[in-house]
């Protein structure tokens, strides 16, 4: 399911653990200890793992107590909602007006907060003179827009998004329609250099939404961004807006990478979920860490009662203020805890999202164990008891002794160390016998990749979650 955040807009206007091998209450040893350094809030927690953990706001909510308690307390981002748009900017042509962005920006900036910058150039929210130009009159009236408010902020700004939303829905992956593209198809990369001449030290994002899977559209953008990156053009990071039903496409992880891998940073910028979804938060939030180059992540509002989507409940706090269990689902899993609890037998990888899986549903002792697309089969299932995993009646096991990259087998339960396993806090699984990780050998993601024990690090493919 995904949302128009293009209706976001003009509604806004008028309204003004991951692991979970989770073993359960018969479950496995584990010794789970908070982190040294743990967040209390979401933008403490993030900042810990080198990330922010931001809001958008609105300057209309400013004189709300128990709304900027919250803005204050558990954020380090803050971005406008409205006032930082083009009408709210140039509401004539050539005159500005930035009071209300000020105030958002100089709110930020003196709690140490960073700002993101939302947004230069949008087919939507056009001052009616904008909307009435076209051609070369209304491209050099958006370069000088660009110009003049990357200026104004300059210095003050640590991502803007530069352009908001200029490719189409559906299957052609191609652009919007609209009177900005209609000045010509380099519009969006004049746009971008313009910026990077106002404010060389601002990070330029381009912004959009329903890209949150691998389709045609964020391949559109895809294409756009690795066009853009062989030729100079100044980009520095994509903005996923993130508008969710209840769950998160399985391959949302591997779209963030495939653009981290152009070399830009990947930003979770508009994030907000049907009915808030506890397990759905999680997973983005574990996304975002498994992507080095994902810098942070922006939910679009703070209560549900402040955001665009009603009575979805789509935010972490609801309107009195208080925490919903997404809330705590993100704060712990910012902290390497364990959320929410597991429902199912199958260990899924985070880094390639396959399961753990014993090939061919073979039962002969020492029998390799491999990660697999995940299905329902017997050859899948692991069940707990006691500190054992235990599939198709034999036990999970590291070979006796073994050392770092030994490969893991199944075997006949005889409650051996070496077969007795520990969850951690940051959802790796240890072995009791060897003190090595549960392991996907190489940090492969393909099928049939070899599960090995490793010296622990934490890494993503060295977490699972039980599914």
């Amino acid at each position: 399911m995904s949302f128009s955040s293009g209706s976001r807009r003009y509604l806004r206007r008028v309204s003004r653990p991951l692991l979970a091998v989770g073993l359960l209450a018969a479950g496995m040893t584990a010794a789970v200890a908070s982190p040294a350094a743990a967040g209390t809030t979401l933008g403490q927690a993030a900042a810990e793992k080198g990330r922010y953990y931001g809001a958008a706001v609105g300057t209309y909510k400013f004189n709300d107590t128990t709304y900027m308690n919250l803005v204050n307390r558990e954020f380090n981002s803050l971005v406008a909602e409205n006032e930082m748009k083009w009408d709210a900017t140039e509401p004539q042509q050539g005159r500005f007006t930035y009071t209300n962005g000020d105030r958002i920006v100089s709110h930020a900036l003196s709690r140490g907060m960073t700002v993101r910058g939302h947004t230069l150039l949008w087919h939507a929210q056009q001052p009616d003179w904008a909307k009435n130009m076209s051609g070369s009159a209304l491209r050099n009236a958006a370069i000088n827009h660009v110009t003049q408010v990357a200026t104004h902020f300059r210095g003050q700004i640590y991502a803007w998004d530069v352009v908001n939303e200029a490719f189409a829905d559906g299957g052609s992956g191609g652009r919007r329609d609209s009177n900005l593209q209609r000045t010509g198809n380099d519009w969006i990369e004049a746009a971008f250099r313009a910026a990077r001449a106002a404010d060389p030290n601002a990070k330029l994002c381009y912004n959009d939404y329903n890209t949150d899977g691998i389709n045609a559209k964020s391949t559109g953008i895809y294409n756009m961004v690795r066009d853009f990156k062989s030729r100079g053009v100044p980009i520095d990071c994509v903005g996923f807006q993130s508008h969710l039903g209840s769950s998160v496409p399985g391959d949302y992880q591997a779209n963030l990478q495939r653009f981290a891998d152009l070399g830009v940073d990947v930003q979770i910028t508009e994030l907000d979920i049907l009915q808030a979804n506890a397990n759905a938060y999680a997973a983005v939030t574990r996304a975002c860490l498994a992507v080095s180059r994902c810098t942070g992540i922006t939910v679009w509002g703070v209560r549900d009662c402040d955001s665009w989507r009603g009575g979805d409940n789509a935010l972490l706090f609801d309107c009195s203020g208080n925490k919903k269990a997404a809330y705590n689902a993100v704060l712990d899993t910012l902290n390497g805890g364990i959320t929410p609890t597991p429902t199912g037998n199958r260990l899924r990888s985070e880094a390639s999202g396959r399961c753990l899986d014993i090939p061919n549903s073979t039962t002969t002792n020492g029998t390799q164990v491999q990660i697999y697309d995940c299905h329902t089969n017997a050859n899948q299932q692991f069940t707990v008891n006691g500190s054992a995993l235990q599939v198709l009646g034999k036990c999970l096991q590291a070979p006796a002794n073994a050392a770092a990259g030994t490969r893991v087998q199944i075997w006949d339960c005889n409650g051996g160390a070496n077969q007795q396993w520990t969850l951690n806090s940051n959802g790796t699984v240890s072995n009791a016998q060897t003190g090595l990780c549960l392991d996907v050998n190489g940090a492969g993601t393909a099928n049939g990749t070899a599960v090995i024990v490793w010296s622990c690090h934490g890494n993503a493919n060295q977490r699972w979650a039980r599914v």
